[in-house]
């Protein structure tokens, strides 16, 4: 029998399980936050599915990423990277010349006049004024600029669908068999991040020594100091993850303890937050600060 222990267990894991598996950070340092969406799936023989959305800017990758992200005890055709299986993957719900037609990769040309999205037309603004009224702060590192992601949040405002992962996107990883039964466009969040921290030997510690003792800053540091350098980081960096573990992992708090309950018994009444919901890209000012 499904249990909610189980089912927090897996969330709670979700950064051990690979160099490429996650638990969403809606906060990350190399995208701007514009939209989210959560879902819970569940099916017969115990099956279980979440499959939660993140819309963001990624100024590197010069596109309007919509990544999904996996965590369920049935999950099918995850991504592959360097051999690693992936609990992610992405769709470009911006046309990518339409985008590129209408910036300079950072902000909307004057002259911008609508994106391609999904097959529409979709109207673009470059009147500060409605973003005010939309009560979006523009940044303006020059004056009258409008960025990507401040002109993807006035959208989705009045075309919010557009912006979300269609039925067969969000089933890429999800048995079909399994059927939607929450759907949360806001609730409460902590990102849980924690710091790789792998085992290095002394044998190894001394061989990196040696590789790198001639390169600038190595030249006046003798094998001593550059180990217990390292070690003390090393235990700020375990440090730092339990602490992580203690406040933000998943079953810490109301939000996944209640959601365990309603994916482990099928019932949608035990979420019941108390919490207020934080989701909203203005509660994320961290993200895209890289």
């Amino acid at each position: 029998m499904l249990s909610e222990s189980e089912i927090l267990l897996t969330l709670d894991n979700s950064n051990k399980t690979g160099d490429y598996t996650h638990f969403i950070s809606l906060g990350h340092p190399n995208s701007f936050l514009i939209d989210n969406r959560l879902n819970i799936f569940r099916g017969d023989n115990d099956k279980w599915a979440i499959a939660i959305e993140r819309l963001g800017f990624n100024p590197r990758g010069g596109a309007i990423e919509l990544e999904i992200y996996y965590y369920g005890n049935c999950l099918i055709n995850l991504e592959t990277y360097n051999g690693q299986i992936s609990n992610y993957y992405s769709t470009y719900p911006v046309d990518q010349n339409s985008l590129n037609e209408t910036t300079d990769g950072f902000h909307l040309n004057p002259d911008a006049e609508s994106w391609l999205t999904k097959g529409r037309q979709i109207e673009l603004s470059t009147n500060k004024q409605d973003y005010r009224d939309q009560d979006i702060d523009l940044k303006e590192y020059e004056p009258g600029q409008i960025g990507i992601e401040e002109a993807a949040r006035s959208l989705i405002i009045g075309h919010r669908d557009l912006f979300r992962a269609s039925e067969n996107e969000l089933y890429k990883s999800v048995p079909q068999d399994l059927k939607k039964i929450l759907v949360l466009d806001e609730w409460h969040h902590r990102d849980f991040i924690e710091i790789s921290v792998p085992k290095v030997s002394d044998e190894h510690l001394k061989y990196t020594y040696e590789f790198n003792k001639k390169m600038p800053g190595f030249e006046e540091m003798d094998f001593e100091t550059f180990s217990n350098l390292f070690r003390i980081q090393e235990l700020n960096n375990k440090k730092a993850n339990q602490k992580e573990w203690d406040d933000n992992r998943p079953s810490s708090y109301e939000t996944w303890q209640q959601l365990a309950k309603v994916i482990a018994t099928g019932d949608v009444q035990h979420y019941k937050p108390t919490l207020s919901p934080n989701t909203h890209w203005k509660n994320w000012s961290e993200s895209g600060s890289l």
